[in-house]
C-alpha cells in the first residue's frame, strides 16, 4: 500500500477514475435538474465515454463521439419511426451502427453508434419526433461536461508515469545479469527477457501517451515538463538494446556445446566475475563502475589466449564478451539519467535556497 501511494502511475490513474465519475454524475445532474430531460441516460453515458487519458485525446475522441452518438440517435429514431420496436429494427440499428463504426474517422468509436442506437431504441419513444431534440441535447450535455472536466480539472500529464516505468527497467536488467553470474537455467533467463520486452513495450505506450498529454494541455508546467521528458525515447532505445543483448547472451550459453561448468577456468572465472560486477553496477546506476568495467572487459578480451581455448569454444567466448560490452555501452547513459525523474519547472526556477529546503 505504501508503494502504491508513492507511485505516480497509480495516482494518475486514480485521478482519471475520479474525474470520470464526477463528469458522469455532473452530466446527469445538469440533464435532469437544469434541462429537465426525462430519462437522461445519454448524458452520463456520453460523459463516461468522453473522458480519456489526455486532453488531446479527449478533444479528438469527443469530436468522434459526437458524430457516432448523434448518428446512433438518428438511426434509432429513423428505424423506430418506420418499423417500431421489433427484431427487424433492432437488427438494422446494430448493423447500421457497426457499419458506421468501421468508417474512417469513426473507427475509434467502433461500437458507440450501434450501442447508442440500441439503447435509444429499446428504451422506447424512438418513434416520437419530439424526443429527438431531447436525446441530442442529452448527448451534447454529457460530451460537453466530459470535455470540460478533463480540460479544467487537473489536465493529466503522463510524463511522471513514463519516468516511473523507465526508472525500474534497467534495475531489472542488472538483477538478471547478477542472477546469470550465479548460475542457473538459461531458459529461465530467456523467459525473463521476454517479460522485460513486454514491460518495455508498455513503457513505450506510456511515453507516447506522455508526449500526447502535453498537446493542448492548458497547465503552465506542460511545456517545460515535456521538454524535460524528451530524452525518454533514447533511454528506452538503449534499454531495449541491452535487453536484446542479455537475451542473446542467455541463448549463447544455452546453445553452447559445453555447459558453463565445463568452460576453461581461464575464461569462466574472469567472465563470471565481470558479469556479476556488471549486474551490480547497472542495478546501482553507477556510471563510474560501468566505465571501469568496460575498460577491464576490453583488457580481458585483449589478454585472452584464443589458442588455449577448447576447439569451437572461441566463438562462444567472443559472443559473450561482445554481448556484455554492448550491454554496458547501452546502459551507461541510462545510469547517468538515474533516477529518471521529471523536474518541476516551478521548482527549477525557484531560488537555490528554496530548492534546498524542498
Amino acid at each position: 500500500m505504501r508503494a502504491q501511494l508513492r507511485d505516480p502511475v497509480w495516482w494518475t490513474n486514480a485521478l482519471q477514475i475520479v474525474k470520470t465519475v464526477v463528469a458522469a454524475v455532473v452530466a446527469w445532474v445538469l440533464a435532469v435538474y437544469v434541462f429537465d430531460i426525462e430519462q437522461a441516460f445519454l448524458a452520463p453515458w456520453a460523459a463516461l465515454l468522453t473522458v480519456h487519458a489526455t486532453v488531446y485525446r479527449t478533444l479528438r475522441r469527443g469530436v468522434q463521439q459526437v458524430g457516432a452518438t448523434v448518428l446512433g440517435v438518428l438511426v434509432a429514431f429513423a428505424l423506430g419511426s418506420v418499423f417500431g420496436l421489433n427484431a427487424l429494427s433492432l437488427g438494422l440499428a446494430i448493423l447500421v451502427g457497426l457499419i458506421a463504426g468501421s468508417v474512417r474517422g469513426l473507427r475509434a468509436e467502433t461500437t458507440t453508434a450501434a450501442a447508442t442506437a440500441l439503447v435509444v431504441l429499446t428504451t422506447g419513444a424512438s418513434d416520437d419526433p419530439s424526443m429527438l431534440l431531447s436525446r441530442l441535447l442529452d448527448t451534447g450535455i454529457g460530451i460537453a461536461v466530459g470535455l470540460l472536466v478533463n480540460l479544467l480539472v487537473w489536465p493529466p500529464l503522463r510524463d511522471r508515469s513514463a519516468a516511473h516505468q523507465i526508472d525500474a527497467l534497467d534495475d531489472r536488467i542488472g538483477e538478471l545479469l547478477s542472477e546469470m553470474a550465479e548460475g542457473g537455467d538459461p531458459e529461465v533467463w530467456i523467459a525473463r527477457t521476454r517479460e522485460l520486452d513486454a514491460d518495455i513495450d508498455s513503457a513505450w505506450g506510456v511515453v507516447r501517451q506522455a508526449r500526447e498529454s502535453g498537446r493542448l494541455n492548458p497547465r503552465r508546467a506542460a511545456r517545460g515538463r515535456m521538454e524535460a521528458a524528451e530524452h525518454f525515447e533514447e533511454l528506452l532505445h538503449r534499454i531495449e538494446q541491452a535487453n536484446a543483448e542479455t537475451r542473446s547472451m542467455a541463448r549463447t550459453i544455452h546453445l553452447a556445446d559445453m555447459p558453463p561448468a565445463a568452460w576453461p577456468p581461464t575464461f569462466r572465472a574472469p567472465w563470471l566475475e565481470l558479469l556479476g560486477r556488471a549486474g551490480r553496477a547497472i542495478t546501482d546506476a553507477d556510471r563510474g563502475a560501468i566505465d571501469a568495467l568496460r575498460a577491464d572487459l576490453d583488457a580481458f578480451a585483449g589478454e585472452l589466449a584464443l589458442d588455449e581455448l577448447p576447439e569451437r569454444f572461441w566463438p562462444v567466448a567472443g559472443a559473450l564478451l561482445v554481448n556484455l560490452r554492448n550491454v554496458l555501452a547501452s546502459l551507461d547513459v541510462v545510469a547517468d539519467a538515474q533516477p529518471v525523474r521529471v523536474p518541476d519547472p516551478a521548482l527549477s526556477a525557484a531560488h537555490p535556497s528554496v530548492r534546498s529546503r524542498l
